[in-house]
């Protein structure tokens, strides 16, 4: 009775799709379930995950794993007692489809029948201090817990978040991370490292010699826009020593993964070649692409080449890099990677062309590997719209056999484009949560969209998702999110948030608190109700100060008022790829004063939760939330100061904005996870030579300030894109050139002359250059307690 109930519910989750379609699926998925590993060799992976976990715990379970026809021919796990009344011996059975659903269906017991918490190290890591000791964890129901997926696959990664946040791993991190990956049920993740080694070689079978490879690839952290073909050179050469420590650090990734039973993706090719191709290949169509933010379109990092698909050598290209690849990892997956228009558009909008160009990369890749997939990220149906009109779309999205395209519906939590598409004319697609962008920190969330966005694109008529995903460029902020995300792979159902929400402060801190749950009752409908569909990009004045003359222009009334009208009507949110020349407005989605109050509650649960590193991570955060907030304000008031000539009250809004950043820069400090030394020090370690160390400790502090080239008067158009709440940046960076500005602005009112934009910029430029090329250290460790004066 309870095998028919479980068929007659995954007939129901699965309705939608169109039976031809259906069998799509199924047949790529059979295909990818015969290359897992074995049984036993999953079983021994999360084991050795609890291990590493809940050391502890390791005899309190037990592993299994289950076909698929145990779960109504889905994926899912199954929790059930195993001998409840042992002390010493296993205690709960959890079966699952690979060890994926075994380790998910770990985490699911642990949450909601221990109430614990798993969140990344540097979000406060685990609370685990609820869970009984060996011999006393709770009962299931008799007849267990079956929980299948309503979809598929749960995707992980964004193509740059191998640059704002893997780049500096070492295995150690990486390890922690698939784990992480395997307890939140992610079963295709992104595998992007170490794929400069495999051009390398597949480049020097075409005659292309190592040092023609040393102004194509970018700098370690940069390589995310190199391979886009959004940059060539900028922060490289590339060292042979980053190339092998990458292929091996690949080899390790790929295995664990593979232990686990995940599918990874890997990278295919997207038509970016070096400029000697065109040298030693003069017949082939090859176009330069335009200039892609660089201030003044230097050729050392401007304007890469883009071999067309239509090219023969394309075939042949990418033939050798899938190929080269299944040689050096072996058969471990049929799923690649490609985003060969993604912010670089075809060269004309006729949709025939389109769809030769598409079968042109497919057919790359099939020729590598006859059972590819094409895995795109749909990023470029809401960048740019304009052009990916729906004759343009059909054409890409048509261009391959069904089955053999899926699409990441990238930024679905804020604008999904299978509403718009019907359902990608047809194609598989993947609802994914972009959420943040750079690694910025910012509290920020829409999690209503989250908790019923993937249901309702299931649900709808003719869907055709196949997924659901975690698209983030960069990780390690906002843990609720992450949490809720990773719990719409297995839910069926709408998410009922209040309850969710309870349930989760209690779990992460280990006990109930009644001020911490009023408070996340206000965060919900506060700075998680984010619906103004308005990027979360973090453009606060402290982190993005602005490059711009506050004067008053000619002909424009003075009046206080009229000023604060002014200011406020002029601003607008620009997107990441423009560069402003007026005031930009920072991101305000909620009242303050309703978080701040919410951060009051936070403070009254000190006592009740002392030595929390959960609770710890939450209050700084918040706090720093909260200032960064009131920051903003202290600026617009220097800058009416400014305006109205009123030296004395511009001075003292002044010295209150650079006290704050010297305030939350004392109040990151106290927490380990805040620190722009830990950054520093991860990329220092990877390098062998002294010169790699300079070029490595480069790449990290140029990426979170400048990021790309600038001019001595102009700053980079990307500057500050990668901004970071980090103790040791905001002193060490982000002080001195508000202070310079400050400096200035009072300088041309006290001696009765225009502000001078330029010089402030030949200043402010002058300075950061030297930062970039600092050797000083920051702190790794934690300095001082939280400071409650702020």
């Amino acid at each position: 009775m309870f095998r028919l109930q479980s068929l007659c519910f995954l007939f129901i989750i699965l309705l939608p799709l169109a039976s031809s379609e259906m069998e799509a699926i199924e047949v790529l998925q059979r295909r990818l379930d015969s290359k897992r590993a074995p049984a036993s060799v999953q079983e021994a992976a999360a084991k050795a995950l609890l291990g590493r976990v809940f050391p502890t715990h390791v005899s309190s379970f037990e592993f299994k794993i289950i076909s698929k026809d145990a779960c109504g021919g889905y994926s899912c796990f199954w929790i059930n007692n195993f001998n409840i009344s042992s002390k010493k011996g296993a205690e709960i059975m959890i079966k699952g489809t690979t060890a994926v659903e075994i380790v998910s269906g770990l985490h699911w017991y642990l949450k909601y029948w221990c109430g614990a918490h798993i969140s990344w190290d540097k979000t406060g890591g685990t609370q685990i201090d609820s869970i009984p000791i060996p011999g006393s964890l709770p009962a299931v129901k008799d007849e267990g817990v079956m929980i299948q997926r309503p979809v598929p696959w749960n995707y992980y990664q964004n193509a740059v978040t191998s640059s704002y946040s893997f780049v500096w791993w070492d295995w150690k991190r990486w390890e922690k991370e698939i784990d992480w990956m395997a307890l939140q049920g992610v079963n295709l993740p992104l595998a992007f490292t170490g794929q400069e080694a495999i051009w390398q070689k597949v480049f020097k079978t075409f005659n292309i010699s190592e040092e023609d490879l040393n102004d194509f690839f970018g700098g370690p952290a940069f390589l995310a826009w190199s391979r886009m073909g959004n940059l060539h050179g900028w922060g490289g050469p590339l060292p042979q020593t980053w190339l092998d420590q990458q292929l091996a650090l690949q080899k390790q990734i790929l295995s664990r993964m593979i232990e686990f039973g995940m599918t990874p993706v890997l990278p295919s090719f997207s038509g970016n070649v070096p400029a000697a191709v065109k040298k030693i290949f003069p017949a082939a169509n090859i176009t330069r692409l335009g200039n892609w933010y660089t201030v003044s379109g230097d050729p050392r990092w401007c304007c890469t080449f883009l071999l067309d698909p239509s090219d023969p050598l394309f075939v042949q290209l990418g033939e050798a890099f899938i190929r080269e690849q299944i040689k050096e990892y072996g058969d471990v997956t049929d799923i690649y990677n490609c985003d060969t228009f993604d912010e670089n558009s075809p060269p004309t909008d006729n949709p025939e062309y389109i769809s030769l160009l598409g079968a042109a990369v497919y057919k790359a890749m099939s020729k590598g590997d006859e059972d590819a997939v094409w895995l795109m990220q749909g990023w470029l149906f809401s960048d740019d719209s304009a052009f990916w009109r729906p004759p343009q779309m059909r054409a890409l999205l048509n261009s391959v056999p069904f089955g053999k395209m899926i699409v990441l519906d990238l930024f679905a939590d804020v604008n999904p484009v299978w509403k718009n598409s019907s359902q990608f004319y047809g194609t598989p697609y993947v609802w994914c949560m972009l959420h943040n962008f750079a690694g910025n920190i910012e509290m920020y969330g829409i999690l209503d969209a989250i908790s019923s966005g993937p249901v309702d694109a299931r649900l709808s008529q003719n869907s055709t998702m196949v997924g659901v995903g975690m698209c983030m460029e960069g990780i390690e902020q906002n843990p609720v999110v992450y949490e809720l995300m990773s719990e719409m792979a297995f839910r069926s159902e709408k998410v009922e948030l209040e309850g969710w929400l309870l349930s989760y402060s209690r779990r992460r801190y280990g006990k109930p608190v009644s001020e911490i749950e009023e408070a996340w009752r206000i965060l919900d409908r506060t700075i998680y109700n984010c619906t103004d569909g308005i990027p979360a990009r973090n453009k606060d004045y402290i982190v993005e100060f602005p490059d711009w003359d506050p004067s008053l222009r000619p002909g424009v009334s003075t009046s206080k008022q009229s000023r604060v009208n002014l200011l406020l009507n002029e601003t607008r949110i620009f997107s990441s790829t423009e560069m402003i020349f007026s005031l930009p407005q920072p991101h305000l989605w909620y009242s303050t004063e309703e978080v701040i109050h919410a951060l009051r509650l936070f403070l009254e649960a000190g006592n009740d939760l002392e030595g929390s590193l959960t609770y710890r991570y939450d209050l700084v955060d918040l706090t720093r939330q909260v200032l960064s907030k009131f920051a903003n304000e202290l600026y617009l008031k220097a800058v009416i100061a400014f305006q109205h000539k009123e030296a004395k009250s511009l001075s003292v809004a002044a010295e209150w904005f650079i006290q704050l950043i010297t305030d939350i820069d004392t109040l990151l400090a106290s927490d380990e996870n805040f620190l722009l030394g830990n950054w520093l020090e991860s990329a220092k370690s990877l390098a062998v030579t002294p010169n790699e160390l300079m070029q490595y400790e480069w790449n990290a502090r140029t990426q979170i300030t400048m990021w790309f080239d600038n001019t001595e008067t102009n700053q980079s158009k990307l500057h500050d894109y990668a901004n970071r709440f980090w103790s040791g940046l905001l002193e060490g960076y982000y002080l001195p050139r508000a202070s310079t500005y400050f400096s200035h602005l009072l300088t041309s009112l006290k001696e009765n002359r225009a502000f001078e934009l330029e010089e402030w910029r030949r200043e402010w430029i002058s300075l950061s250059n030297k930062w970039q090329a600092g050797t000083e250290h920051y702190p790794v460790k934690a300095q001082g307690e939280y400071p409650y004066y702020c």
